[in-house]
Order: C-alpha cells, then sequence, then structure tokens
C-alpha cells in the first residue's frame, strides 16, 4: 500500500470458516445496496465535479462519491468496529484503541469510473473488498443502474440480476490472437508501459477502452479475456480479485506477483494467454 497504514498485516487471524464467510458475504452485499440508495438517484443528474488533480490532470470526483463511502463506513463502523477501513475518499481508519487491532480490512472505492458516471454512461460500480491481512478474500462490483452485482469468494464467484442468479465462468483463451483485451485507457501508461501494452495489443484480436471495473466484471462473465492497466491503487482492484478468481480467471502485475497493492495489473481469463501476455509486458514490468 502506499498509506503509511495499511490493510495487510504480519499478523493475520486464521482463515474464516464457510459460515463466517457467508455471513461477511451478506453483509457487503447491505453495504453495496446502501451506496446504491446514494448512487443510483444521483446517475445522470446534475452534479457538481471537482477535479482531485488540480491543474495537473483531471481526477473527478462528487458528491455521490463521498456520501456513498461515507454511508458504506458508518454501516461498517457500526457493525464491526474493530474491522479497519480503506477508502478512495476518506482514506484508512484504524479501530480505536478500545476497538483494538484491526485483523480484517474493508477496502472501498464508491464509484469506480467516475468519468463514466458524471457523463451518463453505466461502466462504472461499487467496489467493494474484504482483506484478511494476506490478501483480498471477498469482492462486490455493484452496478446499480443496470441492476448487476458480482460477487466472488472462495465459495464461488456469481452475478445476480433482476431476482436471478447465475454463476460466473471465464471462458478458454488459449492463443493471444484470439484475446478480446480492454483497458480504461492508454493514457494510464508511462512511455514504456505504452510500447510494451502496444505490443500486446498487437498480437491480440481486438481493443477495448473506457470500461473501468465493469470490464473485469466482463472477464469473469465470459465475454472478455485480458484487462490491462497500470498505475491503479488497492481500492481499484482489491474487490475485483475474489470475483476472477472464483470464475477461473487469474490476476497478477505485470512481473506476475501479488496484485493486491494495484500498481500494474492484468487480468485474464485463462492461463496461457497470461502467460503469453506476461511475456510481452516484462520488457516494462516494475520488479
Amino acid at each position: 500500500m502506499e498509506d503509511a497504514a495499511e490493510p495487510t498485516s504480519d499478523h493475520a487471524p486464521p482463515p474464516l470458516t464457510d459460515d463466517e464467510l457467508r455471513r461477511l458475504l451478506d453483509f457487503a452485499a447491505t453495504l453495496a445496496d446502501a451506496a446504491a440508495e446514494i448512487t443510483r438517484p444521483r446517475f445522470r443528474a446534475t452534479l457538481a465535479v471537482e477535479n482531485k488533480a488540480g491543474a495537473s490532470a483531471f481526477d473527478p470526483v462528487t458528491q455521490a462519491d463521498r456520501a456513498a463511502e461515507s454511508a458504506i463506513r458508518a454501516r461498517i463502523v457500526e457493525t464491526f468496529p474493530r474491522h479497519g477501513i480503506l477508502g478512495e475518499e476518506h482514506g484508512y481508519r484504524a479501530p480505536t484503541p478500545e476497538d483494538g487491532e484491526a485483523r480484517l480490512t474493508w477496502v472501498l472505492d464508491p464509484i469506480d469510473g467516475t468519468r463514466s458516471f458524471i457523463t451518463g454512461i453505466p461502466l462504472w460500480g461499487t467496489l467493494i473488498a474484504l482483506n484478511d491481512g494476506r490478501r483480498p478474500i471477498l469482492g462486490v462490483a455493484d452496478q446499480p443502474f443496470t441492476g448487476e452485482r458480482f460477487t466472488g469468494s472462495r465459495l464461488g464467484a456469481t452475478l445476480e440480476r433482476a431476482g436471478s442468479r447465475r454463476e460466473l465462468r471465464t471462458r478458454a483463451c488459449a492463443e493471444l490472437r484470439a484475446a478480446i483485451v480492454g483497458c480504461t485507457t492508454p493514457d494510464l501508461f508511462t512511455r514504456d508501459e505504452r510500447v510494451a501494452f502496444d505490443e500486446l495489443t498487437r498480437a491480440t484480436r481486438l481493443v477495448r477502452y473506457g470500461a473501468d471495473c465493469y470490464a473485469y466484471c466482463m472477464l469473469a462473465l465470459g465475454q472478455m479475456d485480458l484487462v490491462v492497466e497500470s498505475g491503479l491503487k488497492p481500492y481499484d482492484i482489491q474487490a475485483l480479485i475474489p470475483i476472477i478468481a472464483a470464475a477461473g480467471g487469474v490476476v497478477t502485475t505485470w512481473a506476475g506477483g501479488d496484485p493486491s497493492n494495484g500498481g500494474q495489473i492484468i487480468a485474464a481469463a485463462d492461463r496461457r494467454a497470461h502467460a503469453h501476455a506476461l511475456e510481452l509486458l516484462a520488457p516494462a514490468a516494475d520488479r
């Protein structure tokens, strides 16, 4: 993590039981519901937009982002005061000394894809992860406007929509020439990263831009084969890792390492395509 107070620890608790994990998955669903009550009515409405990046770039944030994260955080503090919280808009919250040490940490992005949100494009979502001190153990990616909720843990990966539920499964993709690649924008990359990314995309069938977290969800759904990005923060990726892993895919850094801290990220539906892609990204991989 880039922050001094990290949600990972060398003193992680023993693994949760299946019943404990199910209860936390149910709780995560209530968090997504709370965020949706705020974001859904504000989507395609007139909103003031602030720029967090200053004059150097454009990194938008709205009151919907901040209010949704505040609503999630309030529920966590009320129900699990001993859990830590790391969110994009409000930073890291450690439990008070009376609450004890944080052994589980919620990692939140209330609106991943704010650029899509402010332009009325439904390629955004609320990301909620729970990290056990080693890795994210559950993830929820919720799109309130389309009514789609993607959930993943070691118990499986599902898509819920309109009262129905289906299991998520990535598709086979042995060769890059058959692969469909997603990326939010090539502006994410440094010069060397862009050279490596372009080399990769020339070997693939199709590249689609602009989907943010939704591209990862489509990979878990079996609609895409690779998502390649850089400069991500922990809250951009942690919720998506359990979803893709439970659906049969893999998420790593460009160097093949742990993706939980963000940075250079590649998600793949098939480990064979993942291995081929890593070879092409290797010259620009951080090691």
